[in-house]
């Protein structure tokens, strides 16, 4: 994606994050439900893995959900902002009943501090690699599908969501033409698909869907996005609304929208997962001949 619209200013996105990691647990309501909805899917998907990596882990809600589910696999965190894991080793360390910290049961995640486009593990050492709200923050996703494959084992998914581009439409159109892009950008669900082909993927499976919250007054809204560490970070962002007036007409033009008493905001959800397949050629580029028994 090389979109300037999509350039963002990862050292920006690294200090908000870590300034986020205190009270993200509780701001990001939309990270729970999505996680909650991905852990369904896996309901209806065959999967044993012995190494999970959650990649972009945050506080860890989505490491417990992991391990309850595949308690024999070793489950690894990472995330770029180093607060946001030592809030999951908290939260770890909370979860753990004093029996289990004492016989050394149910071991906490390891976590490591790393950005998606260089993870600190080895080729193929992954079953399942876990994303839930990554991908959005990066401006293009195809280094870090990359990673992705590479760190997957042969036969291992990544299960993933990110947002596409009708979130938060809403407020993009309450803010005025002439202040300039003020909402971040999404990819779009098509694109996604097009990068984990390109990365080295097969059979991605991907679905859509709108989710509306509603909140009592945009200065809600805009808690919300500020306490989860979601506010604009592109690099060509303009600083400030340019007073109060502008912001002022952003308010009025939401208020258009309120209905029983509540303002909505739109998220688009995207989801899917992917297969690492077998290699159909090698490195040098002869390809790969597989003979299978001849049936009798």
């Amino acid at each position: 994606m090389s979109d300037a619209a999509y350039a963002l200013d990862h050292a920006l996105l690294r200090r908000r994050f870590a300034r986020a990691a205190g009270g993200y647990a509780h701001a990001d309501v939309l990270a729970r439900e999505l996680g909650r909805r991905m852990d369904e899917r896996l309901d209806y998907i065959r999967c044993t893995p012995r190494r999970i990596v959650d990649l972009g882990c945050g506080p860890g809600s989505d490491l417990a959900t992991l391990a309850a589910r595949y308690p024999q696999a070793e489950c690894i965190g990472i995330d770029f902002a180093a607060p946001m894991l030592d809030a999951a080793r908290r939260q770890a360390q909370a979860r753990r009943g004093l029996v289990d910290r004492l016989l050394g049961r149910t071991p906490p995640p390891a976590l490591l501090c790393a950005g998606a486009e260089a993870l600190p593990l080895a080729d193929a050492s992954v079953s399942l690699l876990w994303s839930n709200l990554m991908l959005n923050w990066l401006s293009d996703p195809l280094p870090a599908l990359r990673e992705m494959h590479r760190v997957l084992e042969v036969g291992g998914m990544v299960m993933f969501s990110t947002l596409g581009p009708d979130t938060l439409k809403e407020l993009r159109a309450a803010i005025p033409a002439a202040a300039g892009e003020r909402v971040h950008r999404f990819i779009d669900m098509h694109d996604i698909g097009d990068a984990l082909v390109k990365a080295g993927f097969a059979d991605p499976v991907m679905d859509m869907e709108m989710l509306t919250l509603t909140y009592a007054d945009v200065d809600s809204l805009f808690a919300d996005l500020r306490q989860s560490g979601s506010t604009l970070a592109t690099t060509a962002r303009a600083r400030g609304l340019g007073g109060r007036a502008p912001w002022n007409e952003v308010r009025t033009q939401y208020e258009a929208l309120r209905a029983g008493g509540r303002l909505p905001a739109t998220f688009e959800l995207i989801q899917g997962h992917a297969w690492k397949a077998a290699p159909r050629s090698t490195a040098d580029g002869r390809a790969i001949v597989r003979f299978q028994p001849r049936p009798r």
